[in-house]
C-alpha cells in the first residue's frame, strides 16, 4: 500500500473498524456466499419458515430444477453451517441450524456496529 498525503481539506477521517477474528469472518463469508445464489436463499427460506423438519422429496417438488442440483444446493447451505440433515430410511429430512440462524442475526449487527459507534 503506498502512503499518500491527505489533502488538509478534505473530508473528515473515517471512523477505524477493528477487524473481525478470523473464524468470524470466515463463517460469515461462508454464509453470505451460500446465500449470494438466489435459487439457494429461496430453497433456505422455504426450510427456514418451517416449523419442523423438510423433506427433501417436498424441497425438490418446489423448484424447476432437477434433484442433483436441489441436493448441490443442499450440500452448500448444509456446509455453510444454515441447514441440518436428518436421515429417515432414504429421505433426507433438512431443518434451518440454530447456528446458521444466530450467524445471520449477528451479520447486521456486525456490518453496522461502527455506523452506531459513530451515531451513538
Amino acid at each position: 500500500m503506498v502512503a499518500t498525503r491527505r489533502p488538509s481539506d478534505c473530508c473528515a477521517l473515517p471512523q477505524g473498524v477493528e477487524p473481525l477474528p478470523a473464524r468470524q469472518r470466515d463463517e460469515l463469508v461462508a454464509v453470505l456466499r451460500a446465500l449470494g445464489e438466489p435459487m439457494r436463499l429461496e430453497i433456505y427460506r422455504l426450510i427456514a419458515a418451517q416449523d419442523g423438519p423438510l423433506c427433501v422429496c417436498d424441497i425438490v417438488e418446489r423448484f424447476p430444477l432437477q434433484q442433483p442440483t436441489i441436493s448441490h444446493h443442499l450440500k452448500v447451505l448444509r456446509e455453510a453451517g444454515l441447514v441440518t440433515v436428518t436421515r429417515q430410511g432414504k429421505w433426507a429430512y433438512y431443518s434451518p441450524n440454530p447456528r446458521g440462524l444466530e450467524m445471520l442475526a449477528q451479520a447486521t449487527a456486525l456490518l453496522t456496529a461502527a455506523r452506531l459507534a459513530v451515531a451513538g
